[in-house]
């Protein structure tokens, strides 16, 4: 099973070799990482996809909770969210035909070129992964040379927004609490 997991951390230097340090020595894999300051300078959002079933997400979750520098860790998987990709791809685009088809497909996909070469294109697309799954699949036959992903970011639906301490989750679900009386 697919799980994202969203590690609020101190914004200092080596947080993210410390948490992929960690999880590496452990033996578990990272299928995607992103990091990123926060609306709070003081501190960085992880957002991390791992493949594993429960309890690995469980070890996963404990490991990452003992490190003094992650302030919380949220498997927001099982929540309603948003999760994006970013990728930059530069591919085959000679004047003509097929630099107009490209175009075409660029279209489609909603996403933008951000560079013209004389023999080829930089587009810039965004979306959920299958999404950038299909572009990329859609590009090949036209000669990809070079390809660039983000890892994935991805944020809870909704208004309120997420607790960065625990305490701060606490207080959240007692108000929560009180509300449904």
């Amino acid at each position: 099973m697919r799980h994202v997991l969203s590690a609020v951390v101190q914004n200092v230097p080596g947080v993210l070799a410390h948490v992929s340090g960690m999880l590496a020595s452990r033996g578990y894999n990272i299928d995607s990482l992103a990091v990123g300051e926060t609306e709070d300078p003081n501190l960085s959002r992880m957002t991390f996809v791992v493949v594993g079933d429960d309890r690995i997400l469980d070890q996963v979750r404990k490991q990452l909770e003992k490190i003094v520098t992650v302030v919380k860790v949220d498997d927001i998987s099982s929540r309603d969210f948003v999760e994006r990709d970013l990728m930059l791809l530069k591919v085959d685009a000679p004047p003509g035909s097929k630099r107009t088809e490209i175009r075409e497909l660029v279209e489609i996909f909603r996403a933008r070129i951000v560079d013209v070469g004389p023999e080829e294109l930089m587009i810039e697309i965004s979306g959920r992964e299958s999404k950038i799954e299909a572009f990329i699949q859609r590009m090949r036959p036209y000669g990809i040379f070079e390809l660039v992903r983000t890892g994935r970011i991805a944020m809870v639906r909704g208004k309120s927004r997420q607790p960065k301490t625990e305490e701060e989750a606490e207080e959240q679900d007692e108000g929560l609490k009180k509300a449904a009386g």
